[in-house]
C-alpha cells in the first residue's frame, strides 16, 4: 500500500510541476468531468486486451457512445463483444454487460479553476447466455464515481475516485490519475489506476502509458499499454491495452486542432 501511495503522490507532483495536458476517458480507465457539449457525440471504438497468467478477457471490440445534453450533462451507453479464455479450454465469445451512465459536471469554475463531476453508472446483464457460459458475472452493479479536474496554466490534471455497489457480490472502489503532455496534434500520457474489492479483498493496481493522435477532424487515434504493479498471476494482468479510434460529431462543432467543443463568441 505504501508503494502504491508513493507512486500516486509522485504522479500528482509530476502533473502539477510541469507543462502538461492530460484528459481522462478512452484510451484510459480513468474518467474526467468533461462532456461533449450540447447535441454533440463522442463515439469510441476499441480493442481492449486484458491478459493474465493462464486466462484472458478481451473486448473485441468495445463500443462506447456518449451524447451531450446541454453544456454539463452526458448520456453514455457502453458494451463489448467479449473473448474469454482459460488455459486448457477453448475461447468463449459473447455479449458483455450493458453499461448505462449519466455524467453531470455540477461544479465548473472556468479556466484555471476546479471542475468537479459525478458519473453514476449501472452494469446489467443482457437476456442472453453470457452468464451461464461464464462470460459475464451473475452479479450486477452500480458505480458511483467522482471526477476532479483543474488547470495549472497549460496543465490539466484529472483524478477519479469511486465506489462500486455490487448485488450478490463483493463491493469495491476505484481510483485513477492521468498526467501527460501535448505536442500539437499528439498527446502522450501516463496513468495510474487501481480497483479493489472487499470480502474477499483483491486489489489490482496498474500503470500504463498511452497517446491520442488527431488523424483528421473528427477522428482521433487512441493507444494505451501497461500492466499490473504486482507480479503477474490469474488476477494480476501482465498486459492491459487499448487500441482504437474516437469520433467527434458533428465535425463543425469541434476546432480543427483541439478535441474541445467550439464555444460561442460573445456579441460585441
Amino acid at each position: 500500500m505504501m508503494r502504491r501511495l508513493q507512486i500516486l503522490i509522485f504522479l500528482f507532483i509530476l502533473a502539477v510541476g510541469g507543462c502538461a495536458f492530460a484528459q481522462g476517458g478512452p484510451p484510459y480507465f480513468t474518467n474526467d468531468p468533461g462532456t461533449p457539449g450540447p447535441k454533440n457525440w463522442e463515439i469510441n471504438i476499441g480493442y481492449i486486451p486484458l491478459l493474465y497468467s493462464g486466462n484472458s478477457a478481451s473486448h473485441t471490440p468495445d463500443l462506447d457512445i456518449n451524447f451531450g445534453v446541454g453544456k454539463r450533462i452526458q448520456l453514455t451507453y457502453e458494451n463489448a463483444w467479449l473473448r474469454v479464455w482459460e488455459q486448457g479450454s477453448e475461447p468463449k465469445y459473447g455479449l458483455g454487460q450493458s453499461n448505462f451512465g449519466v455524467k453531470w459536471r455540477f461544479y465548473d469554475a472556468g479556466e484555471g479553476g476546479w471542475s468537479i463531476g459525478t458519473f453514476p453508472q449501472g452494469f446489467v446483464n443482457n437476456p442472453n447466455g453470457s452468464v451461464k457460459r461464464g462470460i459475464t458475472p451473475a452479479s450486477q452493479s452500480f458505480l458511483l464515481p467522482f471526477e476532479f479536474a483543474r488547470k495549472f496554466g497549460p496543465l490539466d490534471a484529472n483524478f477519479e475516485l469511486g465506489y462500486s455497489f455490487v448485488h450478490d457480490g463483493p463491493n469495491g472502489w476505484l481510483t485513477g490519475l492521468v498526467v501527460g503532455h501535448t505536442f500539437k496534434r499528439l498527446e502522450i500520457d501516463t496513468e495510474f489506476y487501481n480497483t479493489s474489492t472487499y470480502n474477499p479483498y483483491l486489489s489490482q493496481p496498474t500503470l500504463d502509458a498511452g497517446m491520442r493522435y488527431r488523424l483528421h477532424n473528427p477522428i482521433i487515434l487512441l493507444l494505451m499499454a501497461g500492466r499490473s504493479l504486482e507480479s503477474a498471476s490469474h488476477t494480476q494482468p501482465y498486459f492491459v491495452g487499448y487500441f482504437g479510434l474516437q469520433f467527434l460529431l458533428p465535425t463543425r462543432a469541434y476546432n480543427a486542432d483541439s478535441p474541445e467543443p467550439k464555444t460561442e463568441k460573445p456579441n460585441p
